[in-house]
């Protein structure tokens, strides 16, 4: 069992190596040194196998570091300078196109499963290449592609938000069923969808109803806002379950009663916004995520923790689009003259760059303790809570002092702060539809 499970590792492994993509990234170096140490580690780990598990008792195993620590392993920093490039080289030119069109472009997804997030997402035992999966490493992934183009960031991060459910709470037929064709890139479009289109809304008091007929469901209800409605193939949906709370529903593509139409908005564009329709949709009990299990106080408290990893995704993608901004602001403020000087000389603008700059350090270690508690298997509702309520308040103010420090500029295409701003808006509206 062993051995079979530290080979499809490697073979996952090899598969990124040996990727188009990342030959045309220039990381053919940094993905060869990756799977020279994975072989590394499963040679030492088939040396060590039987003595560790002989030798301990399932109580005597080491427990998970509840230290706070920012230091990246080096898988984690091969993980971000491969998916920096892709930001830069793929996301950030095909950014401005997708949000004119108001569509994720065609071979995007592809492109960004050739990456190999989604197998490093899913544990060896389940067929993925992931020793441990690890939610600080997935909120890098959140942060890095959102530097790129939050947008084309939540199209590519809706997939992996699927998978991420599935691993966490699906049942052993589901994870069967829908995890290999996610993993060999067979099925490229799945989207979650939790928001509901009516003001102040409350992922815990759901409108979108999910009643009992017999041993089926039938749902009904509206959501918007979600990522790929026009090709997703599989959705999972947030309903209220009467006498029991909210539960995730998984939908096919196709069920009758499921409509979709477009839902263009002010950011997100180039996300392919939808809004759906459950007209009645009837589904068997296996369509609950979890299964039967999930009808439990087990059910209740696993979509109260995707709604906490849903805000710390959304405050992570606050980051990625927030540093975007500073990073573009700063030398143009530098370059830009008046008066026969650098308008970065002049104290107003100083002060707003750097407090832009100190609100994107609070906001990041909120983000980061945040998803170091769920490593640490500790309770993180509060401290998910707090980075939301800081990230949709600054995330907006630093959207507006980019443009600010642009002037004129920074309402024209000609920069893309315009574009950031919108984007970086849209912070304080999305609660749920992702998840790390």
């Amino acid at each position: 069992m062993l051995n079979d499970v530290m080979g499809s590792s490697l073979r996952v492994l090899n598969r990124i190596a040996d990727s188009p993509l990342v030959e045309r990234l220039g990381l053919e170096d940094r993905a060869q040194k990756l799977v020279y140490e994975g072989a590394k580690r499963a040679a030492e780990t088939a040396a060590k196998a039987a003595k560790r598990f002989s030798s301990k008792r399932p109580s005597e195993r080491p427990r998970s570091s509840r230290k706070f620590d920012l230091t990246l392993t080096e898988e984690q920093q091969l993980m971000r300078d491969t998916l920096r490039r892709f930001a830069d080289d793929v996301m950030r030119p095909a950014a401005r196109g997708s949000d004119e069109d108001s569509s994720t472009p065609d071979g995007f997804l592809e492109a960004f499963g050739e990456l190999g997030a989604i197998a490093m997402s899913v544990p060896e035992a389940l067929g993925g290449a992931a020793e441990r999966v690890s939610a600080v490493s997935q909120m890098l992934i959140v942060e890095d592609l959102a530097r790129g183009d939050m947008g084309l960031a939540y199209a590519a991060l809706s997939p992996l938000s699927f998978v991420n459910a599935l691993v966490q709470w699906g049942s052993e037929a589901q994870r069967a069923s829908l995890l290999p064709s996610l993993l060999e890139g067979e099925t490229s479009a799945a989207a979650l969808a939790v928001l509901e289109p009516h003001p102040l809304f409350d992922p815990g008091a759901l409108r979108t109803t999910a009643k009992r007929r017999g041993s089926d469901f039938e749902l009904s209800g509206e959501k918007s806002m979600v990522a790929l409605a026009d090709r997703a193939q599989w959705l999972l949906v947030a309903a209220e379950v009467p006498k029991l709370g909210p539960r995730f529903f998984l939908l096919e593509r196709g069920i009758e009663g499921l409509h979709t139409s477009d839902e263009p908005a002010m950011g997100l564009r180039s996300a392919s916004l939808g809004r759906l329709k459950l007209d009645k949709v009837r589904v068997g009990p296996e369509a609950l995520l979890g299964g039967e299990a999930a009808l439990s106080t087990d059910g209740g408290a696993a979509y109260d923790e995707a709604v906490d990893r849903a805000r710390i995704a959304w405050g992570a993608m606050a980051l990625g689009t927030s540093q975007a901004l500073l990073d573009y602001v700063i030398p143009y403020c530098n370059e830009r003259l008046a008066f026969g000087e650098p308008i970065s000389h002049r104290q107003a603008v100083a002060f707003m760059v750097a407090d832009i700059g100190i609100e994107l350090e609070s906001m990041r270690m909120l983000v980061y303790r945040a998803a170091g508690r769920i490593d640490a298997s500790l309770p993180c509702a509060r401290e998910a809570y707090l980075a939301r309520t800081l990230c949709s308040d600054k995330a907006m103010e630093i959207g507006t002092n980019g443009v600010q420090l642009l002037g004129g500029a920074g309402f024209i295409k000609d920069h893309p702060v315009e574009l950031w701003y919108r984007q970086l808006r849209s912070i304080a509206v999305m609660d749920g539809n992702l998840l790390l």
